[in-house]
């Protein structure tokens, strides 16, 4: 075993997939398509952040899928979706404690995208890795 692999073993408890996230223009759009016409249902619906964005989770069975809508202008998710479009965005994994999980990924050079958590969906916390860490894969933990 490499070291890397000896960091990982103790890196990422995750406990599966939490979701994976499509960056909306609209929420009520997109929930025409996957409510409305895939039928999957809607688990919640939250602004979060201070405002800044709308989550909203349908149930696909063995995990969800995320609606992400900007809703303040300054919002960097509205650049994204500028030059991509509507889309997968990220996916998410489960883990206990953010703050442990943040503390061993900076332990192992695994860098965040930002210093602390933000506010994910119904009390959870969340945080990126960077991409740098991920090959350009956008990757998000959450949990308490």
């Amino acid at each position: 075993m490499t070291q890397a692999d000896a960091a990982y073993s103790k890196l990422m408890k995750h406990q599966g997939l939490d979701h994976f996230a499509i960056a909306v223009p609209s929420t009520e759009d997109a929930l025409k398509i996957w409510r409305d016409r895939l039928g999957f249902p809607v688990v919640c619906s939250e602004v979060v952040n201070g405002g800044a964005i709308r989550l909203t989770h349908l149930d696909l069975g063995n995990t969800h899928l995320q609606l992400v809508e900007p809703l303040s202008p300054d919002h960097p998710l509205h650049a994204w979706l500028a030059q991509n479009g509507p889309g997968l965005h990220h996916f998410c994994f489960k883990v206990a404690d953010v703050g442990i999980s943040h503390a061993e990924l900076v332990a192992a050079g695994l860098a965040p995208a930002s210093p602390a958590p933000h506010q994910g969906t119904q009390g959870k916390r969340a945080l990126f890795l960077s991409k740098g860490a991920t090959q350009n894969v956008q990757v998000e933990i959450t949990g308490a």
